[in-house]
């Protein structure tokens, strides 16, 4: 029976995560060859095709892994016993967080996107659009409530909140001025500012 985890304890599935998200973001997922996971996550081929079945079912976990993880937080924030602001502001916050704490994820997937076949690419959309609708619905709640101003459309504050989300991988670095915070708080201001009726 093969083995499940390393001697440290972890399982082969985020071994080779772990190493596929390495490998593809120094090199591209494109001149990423299957073997060159397994070897840097010690495993068989065997084993990838057991947990994945495929290299680009590798590339949709990337993104889909942060996604859940941003999903469920968002989901906490939206439903918590607080104002619509600070339940916006923390959701604003935490998207960057999570997605600067996964900065090659996120590189990743808008460097690779194009590589997944279109059913994957339809699964992806669908999980990233229920994000997006469920951040745009605190953003309506507020507008409807008179808290935000409802002179923007909440679907054009949302791509504007996400379109600053999605290019920290092209700018960001872990050395530079501003901790992940810092720059989720400046993020999440200027934001709820814009709401401000």
């Amino acid at each position: 029976m093969a083995r499940t985890t390393d001697g440290n304890g972890v399982p082969v599935p985020q071994r080779l995560l772990a190493a596929a998200t390495r490998l593809f973001a120094e090199q591209g997922y494109d001149r990423t060859s299957v073997q060159e996971i397994v070897e840097a996550a010690g495993v068989t081929k065997g084993a990838l095709y057991h947990y994945f079945g495929s290299k680009e079912d590798l590339l949709q976990e990337v993104y889909s892994r942060v996604l859940r993880l941003q999903q469920e937080r968002l989901d906490a924030y939206a439903g918590a016993d607080a104002p619509v602001e600070r339940r916006l502001r923390d959701a604003a916050a935490d998207v960057v967080v999570t997605t600067i704490d996964n900065l090659d994820d996120a590189a990743i997937f808008f460097r690779s996107m194009h590589h997944l076949s279109p059913e994957k690419n339809k699964q992806v959309r669908a999980e990233r659009r229920r994000y997006h609708e469920r951040f745009r619905a605190l953003i309506e709640e507020g507008q409807q409530a008179g808290v935000f101003s409802a002179a923007t459309p909440a679907d054009l504050v949302v791509d504007y909140h996400f379109g600053s989300v999605h290019h920290l991988s092209t700018w960001y670095r872990p050395d530079g001025p501003l901790s992940p915070q810092q720059v989720a708080d400046h993020l999440a201001d200027l934001l709820l500012r814009a709401l401000r009726p």
